[in-house]
């Protein structure tokens, strides 16, 4: 990959040189290159010194084969050793692509080798938290997909099994590591911009996915928005206090026989007070649609689409550019590399992740009063959904204590 990147930056300096170009571009280039040199060497370095991590991939899948090849390809300090999904062709073709010596259909062959380090959760959203804990069991780092969980308990369950196993533990929200956001939060931590008034987030998938992947999905706000709730959070630096939700099918009619929406428009209230905006869409016909804007009390800052060049086509009737990178797995390629060197990193230094399985809990709590806001048709407050989650605990706990006193008086 170093040589292939190293290769491509060579040609476009030479390009430059016999095209004549400013020298301010060739200087740009010569830069370039010898910071990428700098931080291959480093990361050579830092690999020398420590045993790359062995690494076990459970789910064979989009996301899978994309940690998959991160994994293998693309972090210098990390081995990805065997992978495993229910379809044991799957897996045999994943670890067939990247190199991986193991492959399985049961996800426990990850768990239980003994050359596992640290193990990357890809599978379905049903079994990460279960996993997690399984993880922990047998003395597993982990790094697991959002969301967590799709309750509140068994997040709270997973993370204290990773506390008690003293493993560590990050959850995959990989925009935080993407430089144009990086940019948005610095502009707002550092005062650039002053304090931040209003925000608007806009996130738009190019296509629905399948209809079965919808039925077990959890929603949009659980499966899609996740990401976007846990955005906001980050670039506020401070917790939600309110979300409005509207939403409706406007993209397939099988989404809403499957009990979800695939449109929405959310405003938030953060404690900081800024009041913000989150629209949705599974479906804009001109590709991933991915930017954020916040205005503050000393200006603004915003980013917009990735596009796969810089060329823009100018001709008598009008001014045109290729459209936006098409999906996550091209807009977003370098935040996984990121966050993966960040996590396997952490395990070999005793670092601490920057994504927790807290963050994980918050997020899913602001899906949760997405979700409740748009059945009542009305704000509905952070506060108002803790309750709601302690009462669920206490009628559970009720339940069981019952539960348990039958037992015993029919035993």
């Amino acid at each position: 990959y170093q040589r292939r990147v190293m290769g491509v930056s060579r040609v476009l300096l030479t390009s430059c040189c016999s095209l004549h170009v400013l020298p301010m571009s060739v200087m740009f280039w010569k830069q370039s290159m010898q910071n990428m040199r700098l931080q291959w060497s480093a990361a050579r370095r830092f690999s020398s010194v420590s045993a790359p991590i062995n690494v076990g991939i459970i789910g064979a899948g989009r996301i899978g084969l994309v940690h998959a090849e991160t994994l293998a390809f693309r972090t210098p300090n990390a081995r990805p050793v065997i992978i495993a999904d229910a379809s044991e062709a799957s897996a045999a073709k994943a670890a067939a692509a990247f190199n991986i010596p193991q492959w399985s259909s049961d996800y426990r062959s990850v768990l239980t080798n003994p050359a596992v380090q640290a193990v990357w959760i890809c599978s379905p959203v049903g079994t990460h938290a279960a996993f997690i804990e399984e993880a922990a069991a047998h003395g597993k780092h982990v790094f697991c997909e959002k969301p967590m969980g799709r309750n509140i308990p068994e997040i709270e369950a997973a993370v204290a099994a990773v506390k008690a196993a003293g493993t560590k533990l990050m959850v995959g929200f990989n925009r935080r590591f993407d430089s144009n956001y990086r940019r948005v939060r610095t502009a707002i931590e550092t005062g650039e911009i002053g304090e931040a008034h209003v925000f608007h987030i806009t996130s738009r998938d190019p296509s629905p996915p399948p209809i079965e992947y919808v039925k077990s999905s959890g929603g949009i706000f659980i499966d899609m928005a996740i990401h976007d709730f846990d955005m906001a959070r980050f670039l506020m630096g401070c917790e939600c206090e309110s979300i409005y939700a509207q939403g409706a099918c406007r993209v397939d009619p099988r989404i809403a026989a499957a009990g979800d929406i695939d449109t929405a428009v959310l405003s938030l209230k953060f404690t900081n007070g800024a009041i913000g905006s989150i629209d949705l869409s599974r479906k804009a016909v001109y590709g991933y649609d991915q930017r954020v804007e916040v205005f503050g009390s000393k200006g603004a800052v915003a980013t917009g689409n990735e596009h796969p060049n810089q060329a823009w086509i100018s001709t008598e009737s009008n001014i045109r550019r290729d459209l936006p990178l098409n999906f996550f797995m091209d807009r977003y390629i370098e935040a996984y590399r990121r966050e993966t060197i960040e996590f396997v990193n952490a395990i070999q230094t005793g670092g601490v992740p920057s994504t927790s399985g807290m963050d994980s809990r918050q997020a899913l709590v602001m899906a949760l009063t997405a979700k409740e806001s748009l059945r009542r048709g009305q704000p509905v407050t952070i506060a108002e959904m803790e309750e709601m989650i302690a009462e669920e605990k206490r009628t559970s706990k009720r339940a069981v204590t019952a539960a348990a006193a039958a037992a015993v008086v029919n035993a």
